[in-house]
């Protein structure tokens, strides 16, 4: 069983702060900064160039690391080993997944996703489209209209499992069989699941997936992205970013690209070598747990949240799901002035963050936090919105990132 005193005690949290917005960003895992120092001071540093072939914890060295460490994330997330890859942004793996499914069911023209999914999916999306000038739609239905919107038209489904705003999980198992039916290709991007619910790629039956890992994961601002490719589909699916370290011997030099065996073929840039250090660091705690075990605790802190805030601030109407089997790991209030009340929490250390246009977004990891905590931010928003301490001018400033 789990012990998540222990695993919160991994994790540095500012004084006085109550984090639940590890949704957005992941907190910083205390051993961190040494790993960093160590692979700058001892790797780059001693081992310069050689770091590539000698470098690393663990003796693999870094060109090695995007495909071994992202087994230890395949693992939480149900994947096959050696068919999950490290490395890039998680848009340009959206993009290299949807490419490379459409490839794969030439006579169709339809791209479904729901208006649930990510802006930023659906902007990878309607660039390809534009891009490939060959008369693609992107389809955007409301989330619960997906399985009846998966028709023999549809190419490829691209969905988000887990709702950013609402928490809204989709049922992925239920929607890839559909899909399957009439012949489409999924891809699920997996950002608000990676670490907050259990996912089954493999038992699932999914053709591509991505996802970042600076959110539930704790690998740091900037950490890299993942994808996956299921493996049937692993040695003929084309990686659309042809990268120098997607072909398949990088170092023969050749004049043109030949993709390389399975799952390395999606890699792209250079490995990130110093925030892979800092996300080592971050799956050594997640080595300690299951995803089981942070489900069932999850739920128990999201249910806690919800009974608490709505005993006491009734102006906050729940926008996440009643039910915790359809909720992922965070909770959303609507509330006009939500921004502003946000803020306001802010400056009383229970940091969450805003989604416009009304929704107050809360993330819960038991990795690093308990009931104390649940208990002690309910006290704190009940105060804020029962006196209205947050219709202040300074907490209406919007800044860049909200």
């Amino acid at each position: 069983m789990t012990d998540f005193a222990r695993t919160k005690a991994l994790f540095h949290m500012p004084e006085g702060v109550i984090y639940l917005d590890g949704n957005s960003l992941g907190p910083l895992p205390k051993a961190a900064p040494a790993r960093m120092t160590q692979a700058m001071q001892d790797e780059w540093g001693e081992m310069l160039i050689t770091g590539w072939n000698r470098g690393g914890r663990d003796g693999a060295g870094w060109m090695a690391q995007p495909v071994s460490m992202a087994d230890r994330i395949g693992r939480l997330i149900g994947a096959e080993p050696g068919h999950v890859v490290l490395g890039d942004t998680l848009s340009i793996k959206v993009y290299q997944a949807l490419a490379a499914a459409l490839k794969m069911v030439p006579e169709r023209r339809v791209i479904l996703s729901d208006n649930g999914n990510f802006p930023s999916d659906l902007y990878m999306a309607e660039g390809l489209i534009g891009f490939l000038d060959k008369g693609y739609e992107l389809r955007v239905v409301a989330p619960e209209e997906v399985e009846e919107a998966l028709t023999e038209e549809v190419a490829v489904m691209m969905i988000t499992e887990v709702d950013y705003r609402t928490g809204r999980m989709h049922d992925m198992p239920h929607l890839i069989s559909k899909a399957h039916q009439v012949g489409a290709l999924t891809v699920w991007d997996l950002a608000h699941s990676a670490g907050a619910v259990p996912v089954d790629l493999s038992g699932s039956n999914a053709d591509f997936a991505v996802g970042c890992t600076y959110k539930y994961l704790n690998g740091g601002p900037g950490s890299p992205a993942f994808i996956y490719v299921a493996p049937r589909h692993a040695e003929t699916a084309a990686p659309a970013l042809s990268g120098w370290l997607g072909h398949e011997a990088p170092f023969a030099f050749d004049p043109s690209y030949r993709p390389g065996a399975g799952i390395e073929r999606m890699r792209v840039g250079t490995p990130p070598v110093l925030a892979l250090a800092a996300l080592e660091c971050a799956l050594d705690i997640w080595d300690m747990t299951t995803m089981a075990e942070i489900r069932a605790a999850s739920i128990a802190l999201t249910d806690r949240f919800i009974a608490g805030i709505e005993a006491a601030c009734p102006m906050l109407t729940l926008a996440s799901p009643r039910d915790a089997g359809q909720r992922g790991s965070q909770v959303s209030f609507r509330f006009a002035d939500g921004y502003a009340a946000m803020q306001a929490l802010i400056a009383r250390g229970v940091i969450g963050d805003f989604r416009a246009p009304d929704i107050m977004r809360f993330g819960f990891t038991p990795l690093y936090i308990d009931e104390g905590d649940v208990d002690a931010a309910v006290a704190i928003i009940a105060e804020v919105m029962a006196q209205k301490l947050w219709d202040r001018p300074e907490y209406r400033r919007r800044s860049r990132v909200t």
